[in-house]
């Protein structure tokens, strides 16, 4: 696994999407585990999985109906990797912390859109964190570490649960809640 602080704007509105803001840490930040596909898997609420893309090519980002809670983000099925907000592990009764299951973050990225400063080494590209990413989406990719895939069906490449695409006008009510504006670099 990989873990790494996302301070995009489209973490920021997918969590305010769904009402659950407090998973974002003061700077507007998600902190986010990378897993390969064939690590995570569920065993009851299939019924209540879906996803909104914030826009028609933008990221699948799938959550509980229910509870709105995030389960997994992803480009697609031929990149083998889903993104989980560290901060629901630690909703876990007895859950240790991130940081001794995880380690700690390996960096920070897109930090231009923060809420207020840019916590260090969020702006400026992080080539060690690139390079250990593309290492891992390759290792589990060439290890078949693809399927199954909790989200997508491997015989047609398509979602198994339901998706929508938000319209520009609803993308674009959710930027006022995010970062203000990308901060200057």
């Amino acid at each position: 696994m990989n873990r790494v602080v996302c301070y995009c704007d489209d973490c920021q509105a997918f969590l305010h999407h769904l009402g659950r803001a407090e998973l974002l840490d003061e700077h507007g930040g998600s902190d986010i585990v990378q897993v390969a596909p064939s690590t995570l898997s569920f065993d009851r609420g299939l019924e209540l999985i879906t996803a909104v893309r914030l826009t028609p090519e933008g990221l699948y980002r799938w959550y509980a109906s229910c509870c709105k809670t995030p389960l997994g983000n992803m480009v697609s099925p031929r990149l083998p990797f889903v993104g989980i907000v560290t901060e629901l592990f630690q909703q876990a009764p007895n859950a240790l912390p991130c940081d001794e299951v995880f380690g700690a973050p390996r960096g920070r990225i897109l930090g231009k859109f923060a809420i207020g400063d840019p916590p260090p080494g969020s702006v400026k590209l992080n080539v060690r964190l690139l390079a250990r990413t593309i290492r891992k989406v390759l290792d589990w990719k060439l290890r078949g570490k693809a399927w199954p895939h909790p989200f997508f069906d491997r015989a047609s490449g398509n979602p198994k649960y339901p998706v929508t695409v938000l319209s520009t006008a609803e993308r674009d009510a959710l930027r006022s809640q995010c970062g203000p504006r990308p901060a200057r670099a």
